[in-house]
């Protein structure tokens, strides 16, 4: 009885000590690590560096703005800031998919067809982008943002009179100077 109790001694001192030297090398590891910061299309500033055709980073940036946060996963904001993730980390296909369910909520968003459409297009789909780009703008012609994109899709896939047309647009009207900005480099960029 004396062997058997000293046996189960010795390993529930060898169990603690396991698992405070655990515990030391994954609280080390961790507390070393630098935090990782993700920053959606809109948060990133310009480097310098250039796109094909000289569109900027923050010619690409202003075409989908970004929210982050947290909420219940059913509720649209939450959604929308998982969409936003998604499309920040390079998960287009997540976020086609949760900017196609934010529509359900809200079929009269253009923002939601403007990210929706820049994320199809990302995903190569960009006949799908254009019909559903156009679809927003069919929602808010007024929308700026979503005719920069437009315009942006469209000079991707070749359309450039179509592309002129959209850059022309969300150049002339809106009050955003960024954007407009941004289609004006984009038209000047265009054959």
């Amino acid at each position: 009885m004396i062997r058997n109790t000293k046996f189960w001694l010795s390993m529930a001192v060898f169990q603690v000590l396991f698992g405070l030297a655990v515990f030391a090398i994954t609280r080390d590891f961790y507390t070393q690590q630098p935090a990782k910061a993700s920053a959606h299309p809109t948060t990133i500033t310009s480097s310098g560096s250039v796109w094909p055709q000289g569109i900027t980073e923050s010619d690409i940036a202003r075409l989908a703005p970004g929210v982050f946060g947290e909420s219940p996963a059913q509720d649209p904001a939450e959604i929308s800031r998982q969409a936003d993730r998604f499309f920040t980390n390079g998960q287009y296909q997540q976020a086609a998919n949760a900017y196609e369910r934010l529509l359900t909520f809200d079929p009269s968003n253009a923002e939601i067809y403007n990210n929706l459409g820049l994320t199809l297009h990302y995903l190569g789909r960009s006949d799908e982008a254009l019909r559903r780009l156009n679809d927003g703008i069919a929602v808010n012609a007024d929308n700026q943002r979503i005719w920069l994109t437009l315009g942006y899709v469209n000079s991707q896939v070749g359309n450039v009179e179509q592309a002129r047309k959209a850059l022309t647009t969300a150049a002339e009207n809106g009050s955003d100077e960024s954007i407009r900005q941004s289609a004006m480099r984009m038209l000047e960029a265009l054959p």
